[in-house]
């Protein structure tokens, strides 16, 4: 992969009813480039458009592929993988790590009547997850609009360790916006200015 080629990883935090996802645009070199930030609710069904609406604040036509960690931010917030190509007219690989049954029994345990059915529906639409190994762990990437092999893109954005580095950058972004966020909300800083 050519080293230029630049990926957006979303990541989330949360601590409230409210969680940001955070956004770096990241290079296989692991040059960070650009940052952005926006929210979505927990235990909602808005982050679908809350990553799409990142992606579009940053305005950046040299983003190639959109990494997201997970497919379920923010309490079950299901993301629309496909929704979310057709929006920003660029690969989307979701990258989980850990191996799961799937979430439908934790679906069923949090939600239920229409809230769990729209759940299940977004959930059930999404595509399969492939294992694909990575340096020396497995990942799980759901993906759309890939023309290359899962793994190698995975691998490409992955220098080190098991998480590809658009993640890694973005969920310390985002942590340091929602600690940020946690702060303001909570009324500043002590007598000391911290």
């Amino acid at each position: 992969m050519k080293p230029g080629v630049r990926a957006l990883g979303v990541a989330e935090s949360y601590e409230r009813d409210q969680s940001v996802l955070g956004g770096a645009v990241v290079t296989p070199s692991r040059t960070v480039d650009g940052f952005a930030f926006e929210t979505c609710r927990v235990g909602g069904l808005d982050a679908t458009d809350a990553v799409i609406e990142l992606y579009e604040t940053l305005d950046r036509e040299d983003v190639q592929y959109l990494f997201l960690a997970g497919i379920a931010p923010a309490w079950y917030n299901i993301l629309d993988l496909r929704a979310i190509h057709r929006a920003v007219d660029r690969p989307v690989l979701s990258v989980s790590f850990e191996a799961s049954p799937g979430l439908e029994p934790a679906l069923r345990e949090a939600f239920e009547g229409s809230e769990l059915a729209r759940r299940l529906d977004r959930y059930r639409a999404q595509p399969e997850r492939v294992a694909v190994t990575v340096n020396d762990d497995t990942r799980y990437v759901r993906s759309v609009g890939l023309s290359d092999a899962p793994e190698t893109v995975v691998n490409a954005f992955t220098p080190t360790g098991g998480r590809p580095e658009p993640l890694r950058v973005a969920r310390l972004a985002a942590r340091g916006a929602d600690r940020f966020l946690s702060e303001e909300l909570l009324g500043g800083t002590d007598e000391s200015g911290r």
